[in-house]
């Protein structure tokens, strides 16, 4: 906690985007769980046990939230012409974002050489962002709603989307923590800790006062 509030420790910057509709909770499951799946399935078979057996369970509820976003799009681009718009605008705001979750090319990553060697990294996440892309943009065609990169485009050679660039100097500025709301969400945590202080004062008084009655009977 304290690292974290002294912004040395890191956390899912993907929430640092602000959610300004309904839209966002359906765009948010469908497209940020949906990418956390991508990865967290592969990990799934990783080299590390105690990480592999974890994931299972974890992608076990991402798969939820991920329906129940898918749901909530589906539900509004069937409904008026307003909501439909909605869900559109949401999809405009979290398919960057979305993407970014991969994490930047290999090339630029301190990490992924050495987990891959290791082998609890098994797919490269250039690899999994475009099977992500190639598994999403049909479910945004069956909403009737336009994925929002201009230069997306079918590859019959590759078997999959050629996809516009990524704003990489968004991506590190988020990661960085000099995102939309990062100062907000670091606070909103710092304030809750401050604010909840009086509850655990008064469970350990309890505590105390609890083992002091048990010790003198």
């Amino acid at each position: 906690t304290e690292e974290l509030h002294a912004g040395k420790a890191k956390y899912s910057s993907i929430f640092n985007y602000p959610a300004l509709s309904w839209a966002d909770m359906g765009a948010i499951g469908w497209l940020v769980d949906g990418a956390a799946i991508m990865n967290q399935v592969a990990l799934c078979r990783c080299s590390y046990g105690p990480y592999a057996r974890a994931m299972i369970r974890i992608c076990a509820e991402e798969s939820f939230h991920q329906r129940q976003g898918y749901e909530i799009m589906l539900t509004l681009c069937n409904g008026t012409k307003e909501q439909k718009e909605m869900a559109q605008d949401a999809l405009n705001r979290f398919w960057w974002p979305a993407l970014m979750m991969f994490g930047p090319h290999d090339g630029d990553s301190a990490h992924s050489e050495q987990s891959m060697k290791w082998k609890i990294k098994r797919f490269s996440n250039d690899a999994l962002r475009e099977k992500f892309i190639n598994a999403t943009v049909p479910q945004a065609e069956f909403l009737g709603l336009t994925v929002p990169d201009p230069d997306l485009e079918w590859n019959a050679e590759k078997g999959g989307y050629d996809h516009g660039d990524i704003d990489w100097d968004e991506f590190w500025r988020v990661v960085k923590g000099d995102g939309v709301m990062n100062r907000e969400r670091v606070q909103m945590r710092k304030d809750a800790l401050e604010d909840g202080a009086w509850v655990r004062e008064a469970a350990l008084a309890h505590a105390q006062k609890r083992a002091t009655k048990v010790a003198a009977e």
